[in-house]
């Protein structure tokens, strides 16, 4: 597989530890526990970065919270912009739910909040590294060739990339860690261990509702591993292991089903691939027998459209769920998923 996998040790040492979750149990006053003071009359008020956060804590915390989602419906996320009030109601919040590395301006927003129910997802999972696919430097390489390339030069790889992000190049820094891929929602499996930290989160700052938000935490769980027993079963035998999308955000889906994953702009959905990047997708294309270049709704499908006129391939939609709009197809994140699965068997020749 040409998606690399390796795990910053800082992650390791975060991995799925509720400690790193800054919480601390204030029921005792009307506006931790959704007191008269909140805007959630009465509900336990709820601040989620962007779509796969507000999936979590609506169908975590039901009828007893009010959420607002910083990135409204057809908002790029990555991109996003937060106006003055939208930084001054943080502070307000009972919980802030948000995932580290994705969005710049909410994450500078929320450390000056200082809500001290702060909850970063990224915290409650495995952060891994994932390249966009081949590398260019071996571009027209046989695969035998590429995989005796591919161990070399990797801690160099890492230290280049966090000299990147700390001399603030333009490009988004995607991760918690320098060079860890941030789209841990993609894979349900990754995405239930978050939910069961979201969970433990509101049963800490809510007590009064434990049972409920254990409850829904638990049902929402057995239906994300309904979801992986059907991607699992969906694409265990296929034509091709190989997918080409626009974005990079499908490591974590790809690793987890034994796909490989060719990005044209690496984790960065509006950074230009280069020539020699295309010219290699379209070399992968033809020796992986790939059918179908995909895109996303809320960004540019201008160079997919590119890459799929000059190798005579079909385009397709793979949804990074980073929010839902009406040109999405489904209504939640599952109904989503299930489309991204329709899709994939599709494109891979699913038997």
């Amino acid at each position: 597989m040409n998606v690399r996998r390796l795990i910053p040790p800082t992650a390791l040492a975060g991995a799925v530890a509720l400690g790193l979750v800054s919480l601390s149990a204030c029921a005792g006053s009307p506006d931790a526990a959704g007191g008269d003071s909140g805007s959630g009359g009465g509900k336990l008020d709820v601040v989620a970065s962007f779509y796969p956060m507000q999936f979590l804590a609506e169908r975590i915390g039901g009828g007893h919270v009010a959420v607002e989602t910083l990135t409204k419906p057809g908002v790029e996320p990555h991109d996003l912009e937060l106006k003055p009030r939208q930084v001054g109601a943080l502070g307000d919040a009972d919980v802030i739910l948000y995932l580290k590395g994705i969005q710049p301006a909410v994450d500078e927003a929320i450390a000056q909040a200082r809500v001290e129910n702060t909850v970063d997802a990224a915290t409650l999972t495995k952060l891994e590294e994932h390249g966009t696919g081949v590398d260019d430097a071996h571009a027209g390489e046989s695969p035998e060739e590429h995989a005796a390339h591919a161990g070399e030069g990797h801690a160099e790889e890492g230290h280049e990339e966090a000299g990147h992000a700390e001399e603030g190049h333009e490009g988004h820094d995607h991760g918690s860690e320098a060079g860890a891929d941030p789209h841990i929602w993609l894979d349900p499996v990754k995405y239930a261990e978050v939910a069961k930290g979201v969970g433990a989160a509101f049963e800490k700052a809510d007590p009064a509702h434990a049972a409920d938000y254990k409850k829904n935490t638990a049902d929402l769980v057995k239906k994300l591993e309904g979801l992986d027993t059907e991607f699992e079963t969906g694409l265990k035998n296929t034509t091709t292991r190989t997918f080409i999308t626009t974005h990079s955000a499908f490591g974590y889906l790809a690793e987890r089903y034994g796909l490989d994953q060719e990005g044209i702009s690496g984790l960065d959905p509006e950074s230009e691939p280069s020539p020699a990047r295309m010219k290699e997708l379209q070399r992968v294309a033809a020796r992986e027998k790939v059918t179908t270049v995909f895109f996303e709704t809320l960004a540019s499908d201008k160079t997919a459209k590119t890459l799929a006129g000059d190798t005579g391939l079909k385009t397709d939609v793979l949804d990074p769920l980073e929010g839902i709009t009406d040109r999405s197809r489904g209504d939640d994140y599952v109904e989503v998923m299930r489309s991204n699965l329709a899709a994939l068997k599709k494109a891979l020749g699913a038997k």
